[in-house]
């Protein structure tokens, strides 16, 4: 029985699995192959030993952290650490202090990490300048948030930004394996099913941090069940989240995508949100999500109701501003949005009815009124002739051949009579008759 305590407390004594796998060495980390190439910026910092500042931009569980690790441990400097959670200006002038105080006595120059950086005001950002530039620390700031609207000018100028990318389904299990069976991680006591280990990757959605963590519930209460094999049922009820039948490589991705799709375009809210929430609990890129919720606000809104658009760039620029899990609410609001307003398809149908036309031949020459005026000479060639300049006219409407002759009279953009979209089909038509000399 006193053994088991034993082993029992030391195994509550021990670092957090995601801690003790983290990779000590630029070959051991996974993923941001983009930023490990012979002569990249990153492995001159690390193995050239060079002073250099530098904003890691990426989501949660990408390395960020690791990196910073590594760089300390590579070039044996001096490591502190602030997290701007918690840290104000004072925290900031006494690490800048000490990193000062250590230069001049033993020569080593001090890693400064902070993490979640963007969380500094501007005067704490600011704080930092004058110690970058003087490189009595090498500054290692990571954020996920863009670093163009949350770093101010003068400290993003005097460091290097490297952007990094969210692990893969196989960079995640990658990791993965090496927690199984290296000594420092679970030590080859477990294997885990096939069942289980896609159910982690899933849920893990690229954030190395949050796979270890789940591994390391799973393998805790696979243990106490004393079995050898973590299972499917072991992993969901350890991390306390079914697994979604959902492949983001797969035909499930193409058909929840559709779905959701479908469900916005019937008008049918709750729906569209179930769809969304199952695409955010398996992991999709929000981006992606942002990105056709963009499309089919001009797709399948279009002038019913022009906000739509406006809602759903907005949508993506949050999403890709805030990150997430808080990036769910501005996806959230989009969908209710897009999913309630009016329905209009006449734009996507009258440019493509214009693209066809173009791709049958049917350009013709820009009318001589029409071409650029304002270059010297070009008056002699006619260019500018005979054009009406519309604010002229009380309406800001005259009779005028825009189009070239082989598609003069083509009625592409067709209203529909519902939405904001109503009061456009009598002024539309308006504006044919009055701008083609018709009525």
């Amino acid at each position: 029985m006193a053994d088991l305590f034993d082993a029992a407390a030391e195994d509550r004594a021990q670092p957090p699995l995601a801690v003790r796998m983290r990779p000590r060495t630029l070959d051991e980390l996974v993923g941001q192959a983009h930023l490990l190439a012979p002569g990249s910026p990153l492995r001159r910092l690390v193995e050239g030993d060079a002073p250099l500042s530098v904003i890691l931009h990426g989501p949660p569980g990408a390395g960020k952290t690791t990196i910073a690790h590594i760089v300390s441990l590579a070039t044996q400097r001096r490591f502190a650490q602030l997290s701007a959670l918690n840290a104000g200006v004072k925290e900031v002038r006494a690490e800048i202090a000490a990193a000062k105080q250590e230069l001049a006595t033993s020569g080593r120059q001090t890693v400064l990490f902070i993490d979640e950086v963007h969380r500094f005001s501007k005067t704490q950002q600011d704080s930092l300048l004058a110690a970058v530039e003087d490189r009595l620390v090498t500054l290692v700031a990571a954020t996920t948030e863009n670093p163009y609207f949350s770093i101010v000018s003068p400290l993003l100028s005097r460091s290097l930004l490297l952007t990094l990318e969210p692990l893969n389904d196989d960079n995640v299990r990658e990791l993965l394996n090496r927690a199984l069976s290296q000594d420092r991680g679970l030590g080859g006591q477990l294997e885990l099913s096939e069942q289980a280990q896609a159910h982690v990757v899933r849920i893990a959605a690229g954030d190395a941090r949050k796979a270890l963590t789940a591994l390391e519930a799973a393998a805790g209460a696979a243990l106490a069940l004393g079995e050898r094999t973590i299972e499917l049922d072991t992993a969901e009820q350890a991390v306390n989240q079914a697994a979604l039948r959902y492949d983001r490589d797969g035909d499930a991705h193409y058909d929840v995508t559709s779905a959701l799709i479908k469900s916005l375009r019937g008008s049918d809210v709750d729906a569209a949100l179930h769809w969304l929430a199952r695409m955010i609990s398996a992991g999709e890129d929000p981006r992606f999500i942002a990105r056709r919720l963009v499309i089919f606000a001009s797709e399948d809104v279009g002038m019913a109701d022009p906000t739509a658009m406006g809602v759903a760039v907005a949508a993506a620029q949050a999403v890709q501003l805030i990150g997430m899990p808080e990036g769910r609410l501005n996806l959230a609001q989009a969908v209710v949005h897009l999913a309630t307003a009016p329905k209009s398809n006449a734009v996507i149908v009258a440019i493509d009815a214009a693209l066809d036309d173009v791709r049958s031949g049917r350009t013709g020459a820009v009318p001589p009124r029409l071409r650029d005026a304002h270059y010297a000479g070009a008056k002699k060639l006619g260019h500018g002739a005979g054009y009406r300049y519309p604010h002229d006219d009380p309406a800001a409407v005259v009779e005028q051949q825009y189009a070239p002759d082989e598609v003069r009279n083509r009625d592409y953009y067709q209203p529909k009579s519902h939405g904001a979209e109503r009061p456009l089909v009598e002024r539309v038509e308006k504006l044919r008759r009055r701008v083609r000399g018709t009525g």
